[in-house]
Order: C-alpha cells, then structure tokens, then sequence
C-alpha cells in the first residue's frame, strides 16, 4: 500500500517543484493573493452595506434599528411605485448612464483609433504636434474640460443659469439645450477625455507591429481596405476592447462631468443619484455602486473571452520589418488641418481660457485693465482684492507643500502601480488561458469597476478598524490599488503581442528570469510598459474624488485644494492651480522623454 502511496505522492512533489520553478506561476499566485485581500474585502464590505440598516433618516424611513440586517434597501430603490419613487431614482439615471457610457466609448475609440492610425500608419503632416497635443485632454481633469463647456456655450433661454458665456456674449450665438447639457455633452467631454486610453492602446500596438504581415498580403495584391480588415483591426482587437472596457467603466463610475453638464437641466446618471443618496440614504447609494461594478464585470468577462480565446495577437517576434506608411495624398494636408483644429478647440484653447480666468479680477470683463498677476505673485490679495488667501500661488507655501506631497504621491502610485502592471502582464501572457491568469486578469481590473467615491469611501472605513493605515500609506496604498488597471491593461497589451519565442531563446542559454525582463523584454516594449507608469502618474495628479474623504485637510494635495477655491468662489486661484497641475505633469513627460525616449504620447510615437 505504502509504495501505490509513494508514486503519487513523488508525482505531486516532482509537479509542484515544476509548477514553482516558472516564474509566471509564482508572480500570479503572489497577486491572486494580495488582489483578493486587496479587492474582494472591499467588495464585501459594500455588500453587507447594501444591507444594513443606517443611522439617521434611514433608519426613521425603514422604522427599523440602525444596525439591523434588511433587504428594505432593495424594496425601495427598485419597487417603490408611489411618487415615481424608483424610476426617478434609479431607472431613469440607469438608462441616462447606459446612453451617456456606450456613447462616449464609441467616441473614445473611434476619435483616439483614428488618429492613432493617422500617426503610426499614414505620413499625415504634423504629427508630432499632433501626438504630444492629443494627450492634454486626458491630463485635465475632466471637470475643468466640463466647466470649459459650459462657460463657453451656456446662455439664459436654458438650463438654471442666468448669465450668457463666451459664444453668447462675445458672439451672440445661443445654443440648444441638448448642445450644451445632457446627454451630448456629457458623452462628447467624457469621450475626449478618455480618448487618449485608445490613442496610446491601440498606437503603441500598431507603432511596433511587424511591418511583414501588411507586405505579405501587399505582396499577394490584397486592397489597402482588405487588410486594415482582415489584418490591422484583428491585431488591435484586444487594445479595442481594453480601451472600451476602462471608458465604459470610466464613463459610468464619472461624477464631476455628469453634475456640471446635467444638474443644470436636471439630467441625472447613477453616479450624481449615488452621492445624493450617500448622505440620507447610503444602502441604497450603495446597492447603486453594485449595479455598476455588475456592469463593470460584464464587460470584463467579455473582454477575457476574446482575449483569452486560442487566437493570437502576437505581432512583435525576433523578426521586424520597415512599416510602409500610407501615402494620404491630396488629402493629408485637409486632415491634418482638420485634426489640428480639432486639437486646438479641445486641448489649448482651453488652457488659454484658464489662463485668462486666473489673472481677470472681475470674471467677465477681458480688457487688459482688468487682469493682474497678482493672483499668481501678489500680496495682501485679501485685503485688496476680496480674496481669501493673501499671496499668489506661487508665494503660497501652503500651494508648495500641496505641490511636494502630490508628486510624492503620484509618484509612489506610478512606481508601485507600474511594477505591478508589468509583472501582472507577464504572468497572464505567459499563462495565458489558465484559470489561474483568469482570475488574476480579473481581480487586476476590478478596482477600476468601482466608483472612486465609493471606493475611497470604503478603505476609509477599513482604515479605521487598521490603526497604522493612516495618511499617506493609506493614499498610497488605494491609488496604487486604484490605478492598477491602466499599468496591467497596458502589461497584458503589450506580453500578448510579444512572441515566447524571444524569452525561449534567453531560456535556452541560461540566462536569469529577472535578467530576462530588464534585457531582453522591458527594452522591447519600453514604450508600452512606461506608459503604465505614466497613465498612474498623470491619474493621480489630477484626481480628486479618490482622496477627497481620505486626505487630513484641503489643503493636503493640490486638486483637493482646486477644489476649495472653487467651492468658495476664488476662482482665479483654481484656474491658477487647474495650469499648475498641467503644467507640472506635462514637465514630468518631458523629463521622463528625454532621460528614457519615452512619454505619454511615445506609446504611439509621433
């Protein structure tokens, strides 16, 4: 009996010290295990929040001790017919949210593919403008891009607003409403937005595909529209479907646009209903955020079917080839222009309105008399001025300290989130199709599913049953957990388009895992990995509703800071603050761009 025991027994032992020798297998077992600890104790505190009962009106609405365990929740937020009660709480934001998400995507990929094609693949003029402009939509906060909308478009025959903006009262043109709240704004300024998650995706594939297989079919008189079909679009596949999946989820977790371009004509989505409902009735503010990650997780596992079906995306092997650009003709210079114009509207004028609101003393008045730089490098502005702070931002030391821990923080995020990204990709590249990778793939993107809000709100709670997790580890901590997706889409992006047969070779001749990656496979696809470095940097420069509840004070990081500005009405000094932050992370790039060749928009290579 004891010898039949043995041969399993010496198979198990012989199986698990193979199994353990890969390091793919150790790098996915490390991060099943911290994203589990990581993800899914959130997520269950969120569940049992859905279900508890609350302090407060909740617990006089429902009659019931706060505390106690109910669906009375569910009950309300979806059966309750009096009043229109859960159509106007629920279904009619979910629908306003389905349209708003569904269309942005559509824009972000179709705006950021497009031109990503235009860049890497045709000689379109002026592409190098082109590739280091169309990545300062996405380094504004989306809210600044939203409150640009309005300014400029708003007038008073619509919405709550009594005062004309720049198109009204410069040049006399009123807008519809549906031009400029709802719906169509909303979608347009989130998908501008995210456009650049598709422009450096789908670019930096094509930037390094093997430029053989496009010859191959030219060879054999395949039509320039056949092979964008049958071989372009295949490969870019999996960073199309990427890109949709952190818009969607992006477009649907999003607060500050919808409450700038929707509040004013009462168009609610499910993220502004959520946080009206926090504060007097957070389970059903919760069963809200479910219904987003359930959303969220739906797309997900779409996304993994295709991924990790048996057809391969690889396109970057031992071999590579010249590309062959796509001569534009006649046409390039008419695109170009167009596609400059575009730019223009949405990335630099903006930035000059900012500039302009940040040294104008009375806001709507633009003659030269009127502006100062006092706001910037003044003193006793308080005095003066009317204005809460004495000195400009660049003399306040609190604006200083705001600027350090900030770049402190984003760049420990970066680090940590990046790192993680690449090793993320490697295992589920390498163990591509296994249940194991499936899971980790999985739990890498979950964070993104959750609402920042709710998200921050959530750790905050742990927090506070974890005495040493305070200040900037538990900052640290939850952007590096929050921004993990970007480095891990970009990871898994760039490990599936790289053959095995290049490691294979490395393998053969003894050389080191480790000396492996920082040889042989980070080189190759530099500019794939550092943009998830850069996408976590830039994220957490500009982010606000994620450490809005976990930061000590306001004046702790500079967006927190923006925002107190602009809630007390010193808006000079938040359009101040809003340039220093695009000012500050376009600085970084540039750094970054020339110590390594990389940068945001060198992803795709200009």
């Amino acid at each position: 009996m004891e010898a039949n025991h043995s041969i399993p027994r010496g198979r198990l032992k012989g199986w698990l010290r193979s199994w353990l020798s890969k390091p793919a297998n150790l790098i996915l077992l490390f991060f099943l295990i911290a994203l589990a600890v990581l993800t899914l104790y959130p997520l269950l505190s969120l569940l049992t929040e859905t279900v508890t009962i609350h302090t407060g009106r909740e617990a006089r609405a429902s009659k019931l001790t706060a505390g106690t365990l109910s669906l009375y929740h569910f009950q309300r937020l979806f059966a309750t017919a009096e009043n229109d009660y859960s159509y106007i709480q629920f279904y009619q934001p979910f629908l306003n949210t389905l349209l708003v998400s569904l269309t942005s995507s559509a824009i972000a990929i179709l705006f950021g593919g497009t031109v990503a094609f235009l860049v890497t693949r045709t000689n379109l003029k002026y592409k190098h403008f082109v590739s280091a402009v169309f990545t300062f939509p996405y380094i504004m906060p989306a809210w600044t891009l939203a409150l640009f909308w309005e300014t400029f478009f708003k007038n008073v025959n619509i919405g709550l607003k009594t005062s004309n903006g720049i198109m009204a009262s410069v040049f006399g043109i009123y807008a519809p409403e549906w031009f400029v709240y709802g719906a169509f704004p909303i979608a347009l300024v989130l998908g501008l937005h995210y456009a650049p998650f598709a422009y450096i995706l789908i670019g930096g594939i094509l930037r390094n595909m093997d430029a053989n297989l496009e010859e191959a079919a030219t060879i054999l008189q395949a039509s320039r529209a056949r092979i964008i079909r049958k071989i372009t679009l295949p490969i870019v596949k999996p960073a199309m479907l990427s890109t949709f999946l952190l818009v969607f989820a992006s477009s649907m977790s999003a607060y500050s646009v919808p409450v700038f371009l929707g509040s004013p004509v009462r168009y609610y989505v499910l993220s502004t209903k959520m946080k009206s409902l926090m504060d007097s009735y957070p389970g059903q503010a919760y069963i809200i955020v479910g219904v987003m990650i359930l959303f969220g997780v739906a797309i997900l596992l779409l996304n993994q079917r295709v991924t990790n079906s048996r057809r391969q995306f690889t396109t970057v092997t031992g071999k590579s080839g010249q590309i062959s650009h796509i001569n534009l003709g006649r046409a390039n210079r008419p695109i170009a222009l167009l596609l400059v114009a575009i730019l223009l509207l949405v990335a630099v004028v903006p930035l000059i309105t900012f500039a302009l609101e940040s040294v104008i003393v009375k806001a709507g008045d633009y003659r030269l008399e009127n502006m100062t730089l006092d706001f910037w490098i003044g003193t006793g502005l308080d005095k003066r001025l009317d204005q809460g702070d004495s000195t400009g931002i660049l003399l306040n030391p609190k604006v200083w300290n705001a600027l350090g821990y900030s770049l402190s923080l984003a760049l420990i995020c970066a680090l940590t989130a990046g790192t993680c990204g690449i090793l993320v990709g490697y295992g589920v590249a390498r163990r591509r199709g296994s249940r194991l990778a499936s899971w980790v793939n999985s739990l890498s993107f979950f964070p993104y599913l959750m609402p920042s809000l709710a998200f921050g709100a959530i750790y905050l709670a742990m927090s506070s049953r974890i005495p040493w997790l305070r200040g900037f580890l538990l900052l640290g901590l939850v952007g590096s957990v929050k921004y993990l997706p970007f480095a891990s889409r970009s990871g898994v992006n760039a490990m599936l388009q790289l053959s095995g047969e290049i490691e294979e070779s490395a393998l053969i001749l003894g050389v080191p895992w480790w000396k492996r990656m920082l040889r042989i496979i980070f080189p190759i696809q530099k500019p794939s990995f550092l943009s998830g470095y850069l996408l976590p940097m830039v994220s957490c420069m500009r982010e606000l509703s994620l450490f809005v509840l976990l930061v000590p004070t306001s004046n702790t990081i500079l967006t927190t800071m923006l925002m107190q500005y602009s809630e007390k009405g010193w808006a000079q000094f938040g359009n101040a603050i809003n340039l220093l932050i695009i000012v500050v992370v376009l600085l970084v790039n540039y750094l970054v761009n020339k110590l390594t060749g990389a940068s945001i928009d060198k992803g795709v290579g200009g």
